[in-house]
């Protein structure tokens, strides 16, 4: 688990997450991994670059280099966090989950630290998530960004990892602790190429700033996403009135939105309400129905030419047209193949008339409440790249009905996430928030929801970030900036996060049974609560000690001993809540499972039985997947669990084990009868 992990992570490089990536997307390109005779890996596939290149020459691609990239300092760092595992784990709040409204609630909340969160969710969520909006830490100068990460390396490693010298190792070192853009870059860099992979081919991730680095993360995403995936980027009229007085020379009353998309030739937009029907005054006997229309010509000369779609029409004195006649003479086709004109034409669609020049036109009808193939719509328009709709001060003043307003500044207004939600065609929609803040995007996607019926999902990651610091004396004093939450009792900002949310489904409820309207039947009002990690640090010196070969442990004179430097009786129990200095009632075994399903790619929601082999409790999965958890593993055991196994009772794939809690012997007694079973069950040992 942690220990498998920390090890993979030691070997990790600048280029591994690129190289992983190719695997995925390229694995004809790499040589076969070379396996021991136990079939455990020693050496992985390399990238065969001549093979590579061959193929390029036979498809006659030339390359193109400009010389043209973002470069900062630490992006090398960056690029390893990218690729290095969890070294947390993935605590359930029990307590809150079992409650009525949450127990089986699809919405998530973690706690915690957003990469460490994100590197779980690339396991279970991968390619599964709709739309990610995140707000980020601005870099003001004024906005508490400092770049937090500590190099857990020692310098020699760091070195040794990346071929620096001092001078280089003195450079990345200068940004720990710093707001420059380096350290900004290397702080998002890993965030977003995670964010990438966990959204849907179709996805989209829209990201909130301002100018200060909106240059910077436009190059950044254009690296990660590629330049071609570029959506838009949105200006966001934030200001009500003249627009900000702290601001230089120009009065700025605007902040940008980002948007790129996974794949753009998979991605849409759904459009806003038609803004100028005005347009639309024509009317006929299909009014009731269609609504009035306009007419569009049917022949374009900006298209793409195609030979079948330039065809002869006849016009009602029998005059041939050919679109390039409805085009001023220059090569043009139309926009209708000729099977959908005699439709067009059957259903009153198409008007062939005179223009103001005396010349047969063919047009199309383009009705306000009907598409061009029959179907009945409520026609929509392309957004506009300006959002002026909704201002800074409607977030707060939504927080007044949530009696909320005093102890969080600036949070944006749910019309403004509603409207970015709404562009998402499902309302299924996945919605990922990692830096959640007072989780208005939660509190937007259950407005959405319970307004349209729809059944859209969040997720919401929030770092448990301090309302108050300690004094010397030991007393909790608050931050400045934090103090009003803290005098209302909020130690961190994720307890008011997930406040918000509480109030916000409440306030719905109330005010739909005011109006006397019903709830959608599939409103979801409650979310399920995680913390994310990391062991305390004698657990972590017990990961570091254990000695696989014997199931011992080592003290600091390298012998072997028996006894834990945290304390527990067993290396299950340091993973519970309260071992872990968190709420919720969460056992170690809880604990432990919850980070292996989401490990091995389940939703959170998955449904796990239990089983009892011989006095032995197992946890059985998809009926694939057995996990052996806890300890007092016996002959009697295995031999219980392979006669299940050999007369399809039990018809498990995998068992995964937890090897601090397994002596050797118990371990090769069962790797040795699985192997003599006639169907292949595969063995997994997690440290």
């Amino acid at each position: 688990m942690v220990r498998d992990n920390i090890n993979y992570n030691e070997k990790v490089k600048s280029n591994t997450v690129f190289l992983n990536y190719l695997k995925e997307k390229l694995p004809e390109f790499f040589t076969a991994n070379k396996f021991d005779d136990e079939g455990n890996i020693v050496e992985e596939g390399k990238f065969d670059l001549e093979k590579f290149n061959k193929m390029l020459q036979d498809q006659n691609i030339e390359e193109l280099t400009s010389g043209y990239q973002l470069d900062f300092i630490g992006k090398d760092y960056a690029k390893k966090q990218a690729g290095e595992f969890s070294k947390t784990v993935i605590v359930p709040d029990l307590e809150h989950n079992q409650r009525e409204e949450n127990k089986n609630s699809k919405n998530l909340f973690f706690t915690g630290d957003n990469l460490e969160v994100l590197r779980h969710l690339q396991n279970n969520y991968s390619q599964s998530i709709d739309m990610i909006y995140i707000d980020p830490p601005y870099n003001t100068g004024s906005d508490g960004f400092v770049y937090p990460d500590n190099f857990e390396y020692s310098d020699q490693t760091l070195k040794d990892m990346f071929g620096m010298g001092d001078k280089e190792l003195k450079r990345l070192k200068s940004i720990q602790g710093k707001a420059t853009h380096s350290a900004w870059l290397t702080f998002m860099y890993p965030r977003i190429w995670i964010a990438k992979r966990i959204l849907k081919e179709n996805g989209m991730i829209f990201i909130s700033l301002d100018d200060n680095e909106q240059a910077n993360l436009k190059l950044l995403l254009d690296e990660i996403f590629g330049e071609s995936n570029f959506i838009a980027d949105l200006i966001w009229s934030n200001k009500e009135g003249g627009g900000s007085s702290d601001s230089t020379l120009f009065r700025v009353k605007h902040e940008h939105i980002l948007v790129y998309g996974k794949n753009i030739n998979f991605a849409a937009i759904n459009g806003v309400k038609i803004n100028n029907k005005d347009r639309y005054k024509l009317s006929d006997e299909h009014e009731s129905e269609r609504g009035p229309y306009y007419l569009q010509k049917l022949g374009m000369g900006s298209i793409q030419y195609s030979e079948s779609l330039d065809y002869e029409i006849l016009a009602p004195d029998n005059t041939i047209i050919r679109p390039s006649d409805n085009n001023r003479g220059k090569q043009a086709c139309w926009r209708w193949s000729k099977e959908k004109l005699e439709w067009g034409i059957r259903n009153n669609y198409i008007v062939i008339k005179k223009d103001s020049s005396d010349i047969w036109t063919v047009y199309t009808k383009q009705y306000l409440k009907a598409d061009n193939n029959g179907n009945y719509i409520d026609r929509t328009q392309r957004p506009m790249g300006i959002i002026d709709a909704f201002s800074s001060t409607q977030g707060s003043k939504e927080l007044e009905r949530i009696d909320l307003d005093k102890v969080f500044s600036y949070p944006k207004p749910t019309k403004l996430i509603k409207y970015l939600i709404q562009r998402i065609e499902s309302k299924n929609a996945v919605v990922l928030d990692f830096f959640a803040g007072l989780a208005t995007t939660a509190d937007a996607v259950i407005q959405l929801n319970s307004e349209d019926g729809g059944n859209r999902q969040y997720i919401m990651v929030q770092i448990p970030e301090k309302t108050y610091t300690v004094n010397d004396k030991g007393t909790n004093v608050p931050i400045k900036a934090s103090k009003a939450a803290f005098d209302a009792g909020y130690m961190s900002i994720d307890e008011i996060s997930r406040e918000r949310i509480k109030r916000a489904s409440q306030k719905i409820k109330e005010e739909k049974k005011e109006a006397g309207l019903a709830l959608p039947k599939n409103f979801d009002g409650g979310f399920k609560h995680y913390y994310v990690v990391a062991p305390e640090q004698p657990t972590l010196d017990d990961i570091e000690s254990f000695d696989m070969e014997s199931g011992l442990f080592k003290d600091n004179s390298g012998q072997l001993v028996n006894i834990l430097e945290s304390g527990f009786d067993d290396m299950i129990q340091p993973f519970s809540s309260e071992a872990l200095k968190v709420s919720g009632n969460a056992t170690g075994e809880d604990t432990i499972m919850t980070t292996w399903l989401v490990k091995d790619g389940y939703k959170m929601d998955v449904q796990a039985e239990n089983i009892d082999l011989d006095g032995y409790e197992a946890i059985c999965v998809d009926s694939s997947r057995l996990y052996l958890i806890n300890e007092n593993w016996n002959a009697a055991q295995t031999k219980v669990l392979l006669n299940l196994i050999g007369t399809n009772q039990l018809k498990v794939q995998t068992i995964v084990l937890f090897g601090y809690s397994f002596n050797l012997e118990s371990i090769r007694e069962l790797e040795i009868g699985l192997k003599q079973l006639d169907s292949k069950v595969n063995l997994i040992k997690r440290y």
